[in-house]
């Protein structure tokens, strides 16, 4: 199963069952969570590639210089 097939009408009834579950008033703080999770895990993967590209440009000069 894709989830980028999921469409407006998954995304409808998933949060209409996250509403049943969690209540009204829980909603917004899931979503802030959700969110920081988001934000954290680009930061991450930004982060593990920056790091690949330093690591790839010092394998390079050694290469050159040795």
């Amino acid at each position: 199963m894709n989830f980028a097939n999921i469409g407006v009408p998954g995304l409808f009834i998933i949060l209409v069952i996250v509403l049943i579950i969690f209540g009204p008033r829980k909603l917004p703080e899931i979503g802030a969570a959700v969110g920081k999770t988001l934000s954290e895990f680009k930061k991450s993967a930004r982060d593990i590639m920056e790091d690949e590209e330093v690591i790839m440009k010092v394998s390079k000069k050694e290469e050159n210089s040795g």
